[in-house]
């Protein structure tokens, strides 16, 4: 089964080769402000479809993870996940006429992550390290 889904002006158009199984949420300061619900697929199971060109890309902390945005609505559409960087976060919400509300919700762990910084935890038990 595929879905198709976009931001909200409809400059960035996509397709999901995958049928969602679950949901996650973050709690990294990222994840929390902008309010993510996402399902998990791997790369090849995500196909731009249109506007390539209207993503912008962020990345914060570690550089690993790269958000990413339509540039004219702003809306986070998905992102390459850091703990697994052959798989993308996609924003739920950006699915065409899709129900999700069956699904079941994941809490993850990513204000603890491994951040730069002096004051922080040596490990955390979550990410791969990117090869």
């Amino acid at each position: 089964m595929s879905y198709t889904g976009s931001c909200h002006c409809g400059a960035v158009r996509f397709r999901l080769h995958a049928e969602p199984e679950e949901l996650t949420t973050c709690d990294c300061s990222l994840c929390v402000k902008k309010n993510a619900l996402m399902t998990r697929v791997h790369e090849s199971q995500l196909e731009i479809l249109s506007g390539a060109e209207a993503l912008s890309e962020y990345r914060w902390n570690t550089g690993i993870a790269r958000h990413f945005f339509c540039q004219h609505c702003g809306i986070y559409t998905f992102h390459r996940k850091r703990a697994m960087p052959d798989h993308y976060g996609v924003n739920i919400h950006c699915l065409d006429d899709y129900d999700y509300r069956q699904l079941p919700v994941r809490a993850t762990e990513g204000a603890n992550m491994s951040l730069h910084g002096d004051s922080l935890r040596a490990v955390w038990p979550g990410p791969r390290e990117a090869s």
